[in-house]
């Protein structure tokens, strides 16, 4: 119960971005796991799970092994750096870097799971996303523009 419940987790912080303990607690609950905050508490510390920050600029469960918070940090210092204007097409993400820089903010993307990312190509200045629906390409480029006026 233990290893399926620890895979359960595994994947549940891949898929979502997890804040809290009480947000675990609900997602495991609906996987039809019987779990308490203690149980939820050692199962963080037995899988080791870290907090690092998303692509929104919040903080989430990761494992730390994909290089999350590293990448995470970089792909912000990056991308608020470089990083110009953010428009949208369809479910398309034109991304508009300084010079010579979208390569490396498109590189640090990558690196980063973005589950409503199909791919990505980076230019000289211009990177271009392809989003799997418009909804996520809105949302993403939402998230994208707060980054800027950060």
């Amino acid at each position: 119960m233990k290893t399926r419940r620890h895979a359960k987790i595994l994947e549940l912080i891949r898929e979502h971005d997890i804040e809290t303990q009480d947000e675990l607690i609900q997602y495991l609950r609906e996987a039809g796991f019987d779990v308490t905050q203690a149980t939820v508490s050692r199962d963080i510390k037995e899988l080791r799970l870290i907090k690092t920050l998303s692509g929104s600029g919040r903080y989430k469960y990761s494992t730390g092994s994909d290089g999350g918070m590293d990448m995470s940090s970089k792909f912000h210092s990056l991308f608020t750096d470089s990083a110009i204007s953010v428009d949208s097409a369809m479910n398309i993400l034109v991304i508009k870097c300084m010079v010579g820089m979208a390569q490396a903010v498109c590189a640090s993307m990558d690196a980063m799971y973005w589950k409503d990312f199909v791919g990505t190509l980076a230019g000289d200045d211009t990177i271009f996303v392809v989003c799997r629906t418009e909804a996520a390409a809105r949302e993403t480029q939402d998230e994208l523009r707060k980054l800027l006026m950060n």
